[in-house]
């Protein structure tokens, strides 16, 4: 795991502005991340569109910062510059502002180091104003404070704090961004090793671009299918007929639509979920990237996991019972599947 101190460093390379009160400001931020910023999400949204209109577009701003192992500051004037929309950025921001990130520990450990690397002389200032500042910030309580008037004047801060499992998300949403702007909508299919974290890449994009998401796992095979011939094929144990007859024929419509869902404790269809009409589809889960569905999908996206990673994760998650399932069955189903179509390297998106 990545040390603070090479944020720390990263950040003074990036921007040698920074004085005493902007370390302080970063230390604060990467303890705390958003959780102090959304005091009224109707007021936080007009501040956020009114920035965006006075920031200029940017094309050489890095889209998005890592301050901490888990946040990013994510660049306005690169956000303008790719026209993405606002409604994303402050969904990420709104989900992220909810999340308790740590604690006064973190922040006491942050500066700690911080006092460590101006010692070193990383910084542009002198470990006298370092100590000054820290003198009167801890007595002050160490609260959250404002970039330093220098800082504001040569690096042009204008970022949104974001955590960093929704910021992992922009290469995707790039690409999302110059579909929708070409077709006026966009299929997204998630497929992937089990336990790489599909659910959870879907989840999030769920969160940032408020739509709902259609799962494979709702289309297991009944077993009156499960034959020997259909389990020999590669993705067979999917009831793909019925993904194609209630599915795919609504995704690129963007109207509502319904399916059933496969109950696997009474091994039975048992009711509907709702789509609602969105110009955006997220199809999740194995074998989304079946042939079989043609080329339904605009973006594909790949997840991976190392075996030992993937193990320890099934076992967590499933418990050693089903954990066996997964080894001697549905894991090597998957990996035929994914090698007689050759489906991780036609995907145009990985996550690992």
């Amino acid at each position: 795991m990545k040390p603070f101190d090479a944020f720390l460093r990263e950040q003074c390379r990036r921007h040698p502005s920074m004085q005493p009160q902007d370390v302080a400001k970063l230390c604060y931020q990467a303890a705390f991340g958003a959780e102090h910023l959304l005091k009224d999400t109707s007021a936080a949204r007009r501040y956020l569109e009114r920035e965006l209109e006075t920031v200029p577009a940017d094309a050489h701003a890095a889209l998005m910062e890592e301050i901490s192992h888990g946040i990013c500051r994510v660049d306005l004037m690169a956000w303008k510059h790719r026209a993405l929309p606002v409604d994303w950025l402050f969904s990420m921001f709104v989900a992220s502002a909810t999340v308790a990130t740590s604690h006064r520990e973190a922040l006491d450990a942050y500066l700690q180091t911080a006092t460590g690397l101006v010692t070193e002389g990383v910084f542009g200032f002198s470990v006298t104003e370092w100590e000054c500042f820290l003198k009167e910030y801890t007595a002050a309580g160490r609260p959250a404070v404002h970039h330093s008037d220098l800082y504001r004047e040569k690096e042009r801060p204008a970022y949104r704090i974001v955590r960093r499992e929704y910021a992992t998300l922009l290469p995707l949403l790039e690409r999302v961004a110059q579909i929708q702007s070409v077709k006026g909508s966009c299929v997204i299919a998630i497929d992937g090793r089990a336990a790489a974290g599909k659910t959870t890449l879907a989840a999030r994009l769920q969160t940032v671009l408020g739509v709902d998401v259609i799962h494979m796992d709702d289309f297991f095979l009944p077993p009156a299918l499960r034959t020997p011939a259909r389990l020999g094929e590669p993705g067979g144990n999917l009831h793909y007929e019925r993904v194609m007859e209630e599915v795919l024929p609504h995704l690129s419509t963007g109207e509502a639509f319904s399916y059933g869902i496969f109950d696997c404790g009474t091994m039975s269809l048992s009711g509907q979920r709702e789509i609602a009409a969105a110009p955006i589809r997220v199809v999740e889960g194995s074998y989304s990237h079946h042939p079989r569905f043609g080329d339904y999908a605009d973006l594909r996206v790949f997840v991976t996991v190392s075996p030992e990673e993937q193990e320890r994760r099934i076992l967590c998650r499933n418990g050693e019972v089903w954990a066996r399932r997964f080894r001697e069955e549905w894991i090597p189903m998957e990996e035929r599947y994914f090698e007689a179509f050759d489906i991780p390297s036609r995907a145009d998106l990985s996550f690992a």
